[in-house]
């Protein structure tokens, strides 16, 4: 019986004691404060990128219009805009760039389908690019393929669970469209 009762008030006075609780409450809240502070951490990753793409595609496409680069290729585009666009890693390689031109008298809708780097076949062919004559509508669609930062937790996760196809390989893309006119005086071999 006197073994019931030391053992009875061990059991009051552990429940009693008050020490060691914000290690409890700290090994509780930790984990999620980290959670919620990476998920953050690559939303704002995620939004430098695609506000840099942004700005390299705007600037590249600005370059074409005042004349800067009177016949722009593809690799002079891409060139441009991952100068520009300074959080791009492997840029060269990550980018693909696509120029439709449209007649703006005889309207045809662009394609939704973006053409975007596939990881899951290196040697596709690239995406449409053609260099538009005096007066049409070009429309330049660059799209670039990111790794997250952070990829089995949080937001890098989910990234990594819905874009498990061979050709995003875990990746996300982002798309920047702009569109010029190509002015009458600026090509004459139309």
């Amino acid at each position: 019986m006197r073994s019931l009762k030391v053992f009875q008030n061990r059991i009051r006075a552990f429940c009693r004691d008050e020490s060691g609780v914000a290690s409890v409450q700290f090994v509780m809240v930790f984990p999620i404060f980290m959670l919620f502070f990476g998920m953050t951490f690559e939303n704002g990753i995620v939004s430098l990128r695609h506000v840099m793409l942004e700005r390299g595609v705007d600037i590249a496409v600005r370059d074409v219009r005042i004349g800067r680069m009177p016949n722009p290729t593809r690799e002079l585009l891409r060139s441009r805009i991952c100068d520009v666009a300074l959080l791009i890693p492997d840029c060269e390689n990550a980018l693909e760039l696509e120029m439709i031109t449209r007649d703006p008298r005889s309207w045809q809708a662009i394609p939704a389908n973006v053409a975007c780097v596939d990881r899951g076949d290196p040697s596709k062919p690239k995406a449409q690019f053609t260099q538009g004559g005096n007066n049409q509508l070009v429309f330049l669609r660059a799209c670039a393929r990111f790794d997250p930062v952070m990829p089995t937790t949080g937001l890098g996760k989910v990234i990594v669970e819905e874009n498990n196809s061979s050709a995003a390989g875990g990746s996300y893309a982002h798309v920047a469209t702009s569109a010029f006119v190509v002015e009458p005086f600026r090509r004459d071999d139309d």
